[in-house]
């Protein structure tokens, strides 16, 4: 049997260390579990040690709070992912459709995850619930993790008394934004790496090869061609200042994320961003994607139509379309439908205002927003793959043009002179 030394959490939520006698780390975790106390960390130890780690536990203060620091540390540390908190999602709801009680099912998931952060908030949010507390009040002191919109989906949940399914819906929606986010980001991720790659050689060239062959013709004291002469002073710009270019560079980064973040500047570039070619559409069929899925998701969760309408104005991420959906919500405070204000912005597509107008008059509207979604989100794949067939050659062949020009401006000359030979 060995003597191991422990940090945990008590059911009061407070850090508490000590020393046990165990069988092995996971006999020390049940009998720990059995006195009320969730281990967050342990190791094994002599006796010796043993003794002093426990004289110095019930000393007190100071070592309880040196672990609260580093409880907190590696919460900073640590992210808890979209993938993580729907997986959390997916299974709480089969075990809460299994019959599971709630704080049972979440005593269950917070000992199989592997995200230590998550692990300590689930122990937190199981303590809360057994306190009285609810699951929605409880999530909502996690926005980092869970956002409004989640909680209040699990608060409409716990009202209709239809948390299980509820948590399933957001299951899905949470899998279906981040497969939406995944198609983006994969589509600009080898355009990215090709304009690092072409910047990393035109630098290697500029500063390396162009200074050593060019270095000839500044002893023939002839006139150069226009275009030698321009590679040669921007070589000796780059291989001289470079640092400047990149303090430059810099500094142009830091004051656009400024102005960008200002109410005003976010306006006009997101305005350009809709009317940028090719990377327009997918920025407005993307926005109408997770338009119509978030807003469909939370009516279905019975949350009322103001509420989603607030909360999804916060995830098209376009300050633009946001404005829209504002007026829509005062339209339908004024007893106006949804559809009315999104035609009149001229924002959102025609098509999509049609189906949304179809599914008030219906009275299904949750399904039509659905459907709207669905079919959005594979136009969104198919401007994906177009704007990757376009992009991937535009970007070599701009390559291939600036290395063209190099090699053309530093052959001219030697031609010349050899012409000039003649």
């Amino acid at each position: 049997m060995a003597v191991y030394a422990w940090k945990g959490l008590n059911t009061g939520g407070k850090a508490v260390t000590g020393t046990r006698d165990a069988d092995g780390p996971k006999s020390l975790r049940q009998a720990l579990r059995k006195d009320g106390v969730f281990v967050t960390e342990h190791r094994e130890v002599a006796a010796g040690a043993g003794r002093t780690a426990a004289r110095a536990g019930e000393a007190g203060g100071e070592k309880v709070s040196v672990f609260k620091r580093e409880i907190h540390f590696r919460e900073l540390v640590e992210r808890v992912g979209t993938q993580e908190v729907a997986a959390f999602t997916r299974q709480l709801s089969t075990l809460l459709k299994a019959g599971i009680p709630l704080a049972e099912a979440l005593g269950a998931l917070s000992e199989q995850v592997d995200n230590k952060k998550l692990e300590v908030v689930l122990a937190e949010v199981r303590q809360k619930v057994n306190e009285g507390s609810s699951l929605a009040d409880t999530l909502a002191a996690h926005a980092d993790i869970f956002p409004e919109l989640y909680t209040n989906m699990v608060r409409s949940g716990e009202a209709a008394g239809n948390l299980d399914t509820v948590l399933g819906r957001l299951a899905d929606f949470l899998d279906a934004q981040h497969a939406l986010r995944s198609k983006v980001s994969g589509a600009m991720t080898y355009p990215i790496i090709m304009v690092i790659l072409g910047t990393v050689v035109m630098g290697v060239l500029m500063v390396v090869v162009v200074p050593k062959i060019t270095s000839i013709f500044e002893d023939l004291g002839k006139a150069l061609p226009w275009n030698t002469a321009l590679l040669i002073f921007l070589s000796d710009m780059v291989g001289s200042y470079w640092w400047a270019v990149i303090l430059v560079a810099a500094g142009s980064y830091v004051l656009y994320r400024r102005w960008s973040r200002q109410p005003k500047g976010r306006a006009v570039i997101d305005r350009l961003k809709l009317k940028l070619w090719l990377v327009g559409p997918l920025i407005r069929y993307v926005a109408v994607a997770r338009f119509a899925r978030t807003l469909s998701t939370m009516l279905a969760a019975g949350v009322p139509v103001l509420t989603a309408l607030e909360i999804t104005k916060k995830v098209i991420n376009n300050s633009v379309l946001e404005n829209v959906v504002e007026q829509a919500r005062d339209a339908i405070r004024e007893g106006e439908s949804i559809a009315a204000p999104l035609k009149r912005s001229g924002q959102f597509p025609p098509l999509m205002v049609h189906m949304v107008a179809v599914g008030e008059r219906s009275g299904q509207l949750e399904a039509m927003l659905e459907n709207v979604a669905a079919a959005y989100e594979r136009d969104v794949d198919g401007k994906v793959q177009r704007l990757t067939t376009i992009l991937s050659p535009m970007l070599i062949v701009g390559m291939a043009l600036a290395v063209v020009f190099i090699v053309f401006s530093v052959l001219q000359p030697i031609l010349d002179m050899q012409n000039f030979v003649q």
